[in-house]
């Protein structure tokens, strides 16, 4: 060996030592004395010697100090490397952990559900705004509003009733789901509604048309008999109308899609206020003037529900307000928010005018389209992104953890 070197053997020994003096290393028996060669992480042994102290004189001993690793509930210490000279380095840290799913793929499935099911929730909103409509012209006098709202209720309900059973497949799903009344399902609660608000509605509708048969015979016996039947008919979907209109926030609510599930306060808000905005609209768009006062009121608190509901998803809910604010969701949202402040601005200002009163109607309208829709994009982007299932979870663990839950 050359002069001036330091043994290898020696060299070896002194790292050891220094390591030990760090803290982080306690004696462990060597495994060369078996004749096996030294191996670490191995636990203390009868016979093990203790480790030697740095600059200890024995230093053959130094051998059975091994590397021990620190109990599992002791947090790791962090330690700069050491330069050249003694001066500090960089630290040594593990990288923070970014969040990815199995192969990237969606924890949730998506819904399956096409446009026939956002569809069929501004048509049932639709049906229930308009009954309500007609239930307030008939309490008030006003034969155009009510006209206006049974027709356009009897309408919208079978058009919902289409959409429901197109995304069935078979009528006879519909007919089956009527076998069991389950009160903590809002699928059976919701069939048993509608199966309970279409024939009322339909006979409501129904007796406007009184007026046009003859009067002799079984057809004057109907025409008289028709408007009083009719009237209690109204009353009673006006009385279901309610329930049609909030019981599918709860049912989208229910689900394990994440920006329905979270927003199931605000769910049967918003589509409250969306139904009341779109009967408003049928009565502003079918009724004269004079008779659209409650269609005016109604336009203003739906509006009110709804603007607030629609704000508090985009709002409250933190990262699962996300789905609501971008892409598809997020512009029909915000169209949504516009038609409605425009639509309720016109039937304010165009209390006398029969074309402003039209257009206002028409924005209520459409800005109930884009909401029911705009819901329902925002809770499918939701379940297709894997983040939105798995962050709130650790959040909610965290809070748990912490007390704040």
């Amino acid at each position: 060996m050359s002069a001036g070197r330091t043994p290898v053997g020696e060299r070896f020994r002194g790292f050891r030592e220094r390591l030990a003096a760090d803290g982080v290393f306690r004696p462990q028996r060597s495994s060369a004395r078996l004749g096996h060669g030294a191996k670490v992480g191995a636990g203390p042994a009868d016979g093990a010697q203790p480790a030697r102290a740095p600059g200890s004189a024995d230093t053959a001993g130094a051998a059975d100090a091994l590397v021990v690793v620190p109990p599992r509930d002791v947090p790791p210490v962090a330690r700069r490397r050491r330069g050249r000279g003694g001066r500090g380095g960089e630290e040594l840290r593990v990288p923070e952990a970014e969040f990815t799913s199995y192969y990237g793929r969606p924890i949730l499935k998506a819904p399956v559900w096409r446009w026939d099911i956002p569809a069929y929730l501004f048509t049932g909103g639709l049906a229930a705004g308009s009954s309500l409509l007609a239930a307030g012209g008939q309490l008030t006098g006003r034969p155009a509003l009510r006209r206006a709202g049974r027709v356009a209720a009897l309408g919208a309900v079978t058009a919902s009733a289409y959409f429901l059973v197109n995304d069935l497949g078979r009528p006879a799903r519909f007919h089956h789901m009527l076998r069991v009344a389950k009160p903590t399902s809002p699928m059976s609660v919701g069939t048993w509604i509608l199966t309970a608000y279409g024939p009322a509605a339909g006979l409501a509708a129904v007796a406007e048309g009184a007026r046009l048969l003859p009067e002799g015979g079984v057809s004057g016996l109907a025409r008289r008999l028709l408007p009083p039947a009719g009237q209690a008919a109204g009353l009673a979907a006006a009385a279901v109308a309610p329930a049609l209109a909030t019981y599918t926030g709860v049912l989208l609510a229910g689900t394990a899609v994440p920006s329905w599930h979270e927003a199931y306060p605000e769910l049967p808000t918003i589509f409250a206020g969306s139904a009341l905005a779109s009967g408003a609209g049928v009565g502003l768009l079918a009724a004269p003037c004079a008779q659209a006062g409650p269609a005016r009121r109604m336009a203003v608190a739906g509006a009110a529900l709804e603007l607030w509901g629609a704000h508090s998803v985009e709002t409250r809910l933190g990262l699962l307000s996300e789905p609501y604010r971008l892409g598809t969701a997020g512009r029909l949202l915000r169209a949504g928010r516009l038609l409605t402040a425009a639509g309720v601005a016109g039937a304010l200002v165009g209390r006398r005018s029969r074309a402003v009163s039209a257009l206002s109607g028409a924005a209520l309208l459409a800005a109930s389209v884009a909401t029911r829709f705009g819901i329902f994009h925002g809770g499918v982007a939701s379940a297709r992104d894997p983040k939105y299932t798995v962050l709130p979870q650790r959040d909610r663990i965290r809070r748990r953890g912490a007390g704040q839950v």
